[in-house]
């Protein structure tokens, strides 16, 4: 729970290119004490290896309209045209009410959205180390037709030509356990900075007492 004297919790956004390995990554933060994840809600069908409300929330396309209508949403978009995908508040204010860092796993859209909505949120951007890479992830994981892997490569690169927009830092995740401790440090070396660390200096001036 957090005070008025305590800064809110982080909110982190991570994003990157379908086959960047942002998933990865973002069980590692979580793997860090004090993190809390944002379950999305999608309209897209569900998968066999899927549980709803563990990867997203599933719902129909009725029950998303009706949620956008009552200002539910963090951010939410429509994808490839298709499926609709949105953050509810209700991830926000849980954090909050917690004191935990909340994590975002969002594509580009959702980010500029957030970064809108809340300028002190911190995004990182995951980046494939090249495109003959990306392509090769993408054909492995075996669940994409030639036209879906050709539409995702065309995202990955609009994603990347959004970067310098909104994103604060950058991990190239070309070995999966070196990126996983550099979005670790990234987050451990936010919540050491000045400003999210000026309450417990103050405390602790306070206990020496006056000269």
């Amino acid at each position: 729970m957090t005070t008025q004297t305590e800064i809110a919790p982080l909110v982190l956004i991570v994003s990157g290119p379908s086959g960047s390995g942002k998933s990865t990554l973002v069980q590692r933060i979580l793997e860090l004490p004090g993190t809390m994840p944002s379950i999305s809600c999608t309209t897209r069908a569900r998968r066999a290896t899927e549980a709803s409300g563990k990867c997203y929330d599933f719902v129909t396309e009725a029950e998303f309209d009706a949620m956008v209508a009552r200002g539910e949403f963090l951010e939410y978009a429509r994808v490839f045209g298709k499926h609709s995908y949105g953050t509810p508040l209700k991830w926000l204010e849980e954090s909050r009410k917690k004191g935990l860092d909340l994590v975002l796993e969002i594509d580009v859209q959702g980010a500029a959205q957030v970064k809108q909505k809340l300028p002190e949120s911190v995004a990182i951007f995951i980046l494939p180390p090249s495109r003959q890479e990306l392509e090769r992830r993408l054909r492995d994981r075996g669940q994409d037709s030639e036209e879906e892997i050709a539409r995702r490569l065309a995202k990955a690169r609009d994603e990347i030509a959004q970067f310098g927009k909104y994103y604060d830092f950058c991990v190239v995740n070309e070995d999966v356990e070196r990126a996983g401790r550099e979005v670790q440090a990234i987050v451990i070396a936010l919540r050491c900075t000045s400003a999210r660390r000026r309450a417990r200096v103050e405390q602790l001036l306070a206990s020496f007492g006056r000269e």
